[in-house]
């Protein structure tokens, strides 16, 4: 054969038909600068482009033999490009949708039925552990920490004195510490 560049796009297309990687080539080299800057004006993005014309020009040759023009070349590859961008925003569309309902789901049904489940778990330990205080401890902590009464309240109507009680909530609070972890901890502290 010869210099396939002066070959024109119907003679290079029958040499495509038969397999002929260098005329495939030419194809190539002839037309992907103008089919890259045609995809880049579409996308504003260089390398959804890029992929965009590998991916016209591996259809190209995938489908070399059964290639049918009703146009010249230039204007088939053109609509090719039209189609697969069309193709990519109608996927990222789809894309865009699910990631979305992954995200709504996420926010809204099993993080917090899990978070509930995990408060549930949790709020029980922590009411295993004070009840495993002994009896007079668990009565002034729980009394310190449910109604809110003062140690000097909570003091005159067990008829305790005021530093009893101080000491009570303290050692209270030091065995769940270390009973719980740090975390439980805090959230016992919060909460109660």
């Amino acid at each position: 054969m010869g210099n396939y560049s002066a070959f024109s796009d119907l003679e290079l297309l029958n040499l495509l038909k038969a397999s002929d990687k260098l005329a495939y080539t030419q194809i190539y080299d002839r037309y992907n600068w103008l089919l890259h800057t045609h995809a880049y004006r579409k996308l504003n993005d260089r390398e959804e482009a890029r992929d965009v014309v590998q991916g016209v020009f591996m259809m190209l040759w995938a489908k070399r033999e059964s290639i049918e023009l009703t146009s010249n070349l230039v204007g088939y590859l053109y609509t090719a490009i039209r189609n697969q961008i069309l193709n990519l925003i109608a996927h990222k569309r789809v894309q865009s949708k699910y990631i979305d309902s992954i995200v709504d789901f996420a926010e809204q049904g099993s993080y917090h039925a899990d978070f509930q489940v995990r408060e549930r778990e949790l709020k029980s330990i922590i009411e295993r552990e004070i009840a495993l205080l002994p009896p007079k401890m668990r009565e002034i902590f729980l009394l310190s920490r449910n109604t809110n009464l003062s140690h000097r309240e909570i003091a005159m109507n067990l008829n305790l004195s005021e530093q009893t009680v101080k000491a009570q909530v303290r050692n209270a609070l030091r065995a769940l510490r270390v009973r719980l972890g740090l975390f439980s901890f805090l959230v016992l502290l919060f909460n109660y």
